[in-house]
């Protein structure tokens, strides 16, 4: 038996998981993506970014399984007894590519106004970055990670129906400043990829990622038992 880490507080990520069959542990990582983002520099591509932030927020969670002390009080030892015998941790990050312009989340309905009428009646490149620490007795054995990208084409929402969006706040804290499976569903006319991805976690490439570090589905299913 496996335990599958989601280094995310994303619920629709958690949703995603949970459908297909997977009843993750949860732990967020605190990583600080602007920061890190801008450490990268501008020679990075937008995959090595995404990527890059996926990673760390992975490896940030895998610290905190195996730390100890005061601040650590409040974890679940036996659960982190449990993982670190045998865990995959999943670290996940998305961003939105618009004519090049990497976006990440907007925070502020400024920010997200603007955005939406940059992109609104145009497509971009969701970019899904994705890292898979292996952990076993205590010890990180292996590290992958990889990025897959979905071509997003939106529609125009009218001007009553994006300030009633912004209003909602939803938008504010995702890559891209949209969402698909929420309310700005209404506003993508179809996407060419694949839909876990946009929503924030690419099944097909999350398997593929287990699976190069000897993790099979059936491992992690079984850890619902």
């Amino acid at each position: 038996m496996t335990t599958f880490v989601l280094a995310s507080a994303s619920p629709a990520r958690l949703g995603v998981l949970r459908a297909a069959g997977v009843e993750p542990v949860v732990r967020v990582s605190g990583v600080d993506e602007d920061a890190l983002t801008a450490s990268l520099g501008e020679s990075a591509s937008p995959e090595d970014v995404v990527v890059a932030l996926a990673r760390a927020k992975a490896e940030a969670v895998v610290n905190g399984l195996s730390a100890s002390g005061p601040d650590t009080a409040q974890i679940d030892t036996a659960l982190n007894d449990a993982a670190l015998i045998d865990a995959v941790v999943v670290g996940c990050d998305s961003m939105l590519s618009i004519g090049g312009d990497l976006q990440g989340k907007p925070h502020t309905v400024d920010v997200a106004r603007r955005r939406w009428q940059t992109m609104a009646g145009t497509s971009g490149e969701l970019l899904t970055g994705h890292s898979v620490v292996r952990v076993r007795h205590g010890q990180t054995t292996a590290v992958v990670g990889a990025c897959h990208s979905t071509t997003v084409h939106f529609a125009t929402p009218s001007e009553a129906d994006l300030e009633t969006y912004l209003a909602s706040g939803e938008p504010l804290e995702v890559a891209g400043s949209f969402t698909l499976d929420g309310l700005g569903g209404w506003f993508v006319d179809r996407i060419e990829g694949d839909p876990s991805s946009v929503i924030g976690i690419g099944l097909p490439l999350v398997r593929r990622l287990l699976n190069e570090v000897g993790v099979s589905m059936s491992d992690v299913w079984s850890a619902r038992q």
